[in-house]
């Protein structure tokens, strides 16, 4: 494949197929909601994001019985008791992960599979790890089936990482940690960002982006309320 193609040019997305209007709808949609600056993301959401997600077939990424609300600007079930991510959040973050082609990202919770294909499309390397293994499969054979070439996924415990791809540039976590895990902030990289929601089932979640100096420090950033599933795994005992 040519290099310098966008990861998604090759892919049944084309704009002759029947959900090209939906998926514009959908980027109006996260436009006129990131019109509302926080204290660390500016609005708006950068047109390079959006311009990744006005191709990515987010429909092949939700059950057969969600296919008619695809591109609504809502998170949807995907079974197992989990949900692919509101559009305008999957933006968001993805925005304030500020990964390039250079990078390598750790996503904790793949899902559907639909983060890791926006992901994909920006950093030269994305690690998914998820923590129910049906989901796992079957991410990785949709993202296999639309030639997402750089994702790998595996099924596991992603409150411990991925230690063997370690350090990362970039690290999301797209379910809501009790704490954030000990393991994700060792295995980023100093320069790094690391963008997770943070907050217990029933309590006010928060999504927040711990930045990594150059000397391994930490520095905190609250960037607005937010609802994901919670986060399992051995390090949220």
């Amino acid at each position: 494949m040519d290099s310098s193609k966008p990861q998604g040019t090759d892919r049944k997305t084309a704009d002759d197929d029947r959900y090209v209007q939906a998926r514009h709808r959908m980027i109006e949609d996260i436009r006129a909601m990131s019109g509302i600056a926080s204290e660390y993301q500016p609005a708006p959401i950068s047109e390079k994001v959006l311009a990744i997600m006005s191709r990515v077939p987010r429909h092949r990424f939700v059950p057969e019985d969600e296919l008619y609300s695809a591109y609504y600007n809502s998170p949807l079930p995907i079974g197992h008791g989990q949900t692919i991510s509101q559009p305008y959040i999957v933006a968001l973050m993805t925005d304030l992960l500020a990964v390039g082609k250079q990078h390598s990202v750790l996503e904790v919770g793949t899902g559907s599979g639909y983060q890791a294909a926006v992901l994909s499309e920006l950093a030269g390397e994305v690690y998914s790890i998820e923590i129910v293994a049906p989901l796992a499969a079957q991410a990785a054979k949709v993202l296999g089936e639309l030639g997402y070439a750089n994702v790998e996924v595996k099924a596991g415990d992603g409150s411990a990482g991925w230690p063997e791809h370690a350090p990362y540039d970039g690290i999301i976590v797209t379910a809501a940690a009790e704490h954030i895990p000990q393991p994700l902030l060792d295995q980023l990289k100093p320069g790094g960002r690391l963008v997770i929601p943070v907050g217990g089932r029933f309590d006010v979640q928060n999504l927040l982006l711990i930045a990594k100096d150059k000397e391994g420090g930490f520095h905190r950033h609250n960037i607005e309320p937010v609802r994901f599933v919670p986060l399992t795994g051995a390090n949220q005992n």
